[in-house]
């Protein structure tokens, strides 16, 4: 039996006050988790993803377009 494979963008954050990994894929209901490490936070998105797919098939409910800088000015 051959696998097929899909590739997923997570969006991945670290927080101050934990200091836990968080990640997220933009646009898939339910696929965000949280780690210690990189590695287990990618391990811990494969495995979320493959719970959401066992329900139901993993599909966008809204479209990532991507990343923006915003410039701010500072008061000094």
């Amino acid at each position: 039996m051959n696998k097929t494979f899909k590739t997923y963008t997570a969006i991945i954050e670290k927080c101050p006050d934990t200091g836990l990994y968080i990640g997220y894929i933009p646009g898939i209901k339910g696929a965000h988790t949280q780690a210690e490490t990189l590695e287990e936070l990618k391990n811990n998105l494969v495995e979320v993803l493959s719970l959401i797919s066992e329900n139901r098939e993993l599909q966008f409910e809204s479209e990532f377009i991507g990343t923006q800088n915003i410039t701010v000015p500072q008061h000094v």
